[in-house]
């Protein structure tokens, strides 16, 4: 069977979470509130919502992205073995930059 592709309707937005390192290269154990953020990288967007005139609303984010993700929310997915979050466009906090 042939690997899934999932578009995300409207202005909905595929992430992969960025799972931060449990332990550094020395061997130390961190502890679990260690994490800086709670962020992923974006895979896929919707096309986008409509206004009220028919207007195209694209979503604020695009893929490869790295963004801020709320605490809490979205909608959990798991492909093949991987697993995904699907956010609305306006629940995604931000975007970050190096």
């Amino acid at each position: 069977m042939a690997a899934r592709r999932l578009i995300p309707t409207l202005n909905r937005v595929l992430v992969e979470k960025i799972v931060q390192p449990s332990k550094t290269t020395a061997g130390i154990l961190l502890p679990e509130k260690s994490s800086k953020l709670n962020s992923g990288k974006v895979v896929a967007v919707g096309p986008g919502l409509r206004d009220k005139a028919g207007n195209n609303i694209p979503a604020a984010v695009k893929e490869g992205d790295t963004v801020l993700l709320p605490e809490y929310g979205g909608t959990q997915v798991k492909l093949g073995e991987k697993e995904y979050h699907l956010f609305r466009d306006e629940d995604i906090l931000g975007t970050l930059h190096d």
